[in-house]
């Protein structure tokens, strides 16, 4: 029993680290993108020095685009990028969840545990907010054993 476990487990985990890979790596861009609006922020202040001849008012519009550089890389790094890494982790923890689950069960099934008690223990690796209620599960397993 304990060699099904620990083969289980190490499956589990596998699979996480595999999962992890592109979540990883969009984090990486989103890490990145900010530095890219420094260079852009940068160079645009090198392009507003370079005509610092000019008047007030077209230098301020210089500077002005310099700083959109800096403006876009934080917006897209913590907007756009940052949320979808967040929502890929966020899919991928179900997932695993859902596996974990899974896991307990078959595992509840090779200790000889009864039906009931292996749907009480898969019920409880739900995450509460999508679990369904004892009576609930209940109410299904009675439904499904009349079809």
């Amino acid at each position: 029993m304990d060699t099904l476990v620990e083969l289980m487990d190490q499956a589990l985990e596998t699979h996480h680290e595999d999962a992890l890979g592109p979540i990883r790596a969009v984090r990486s861009v989103a890490d990145g993108i900010p530095a890219f609006g420094i260079i852009a922020a940068v160079m645009g202040v090198i392009h507003t020095m370079e005509s610092v001849d000019l008047p007030p008012a077209i230098l301020g519009g210089l500077i002005a685009s310099a700083l959109v550089g800096t403006f876009l890389g934080i917006l897209l790094a913590y907007g756009f990028i940052t949320p979808v890494a967040n929502v890929m982790e966020g899919r991928m923890e179900s997932l695993a969840n859902a596996y974990k689950c899974a896991q307990k069960g078959i595992l509840c099934c090779a200790k000889s545990v009864s039906p009931a008690m292996t749907a009480e223990y898969m019920r409880t690796m739900i995450p509460s907010a999508m679990r369904p209620s004892f009576d609930e599960l209940e109410d299904y397993i009675r439904d499904s054993k009349k079809d």
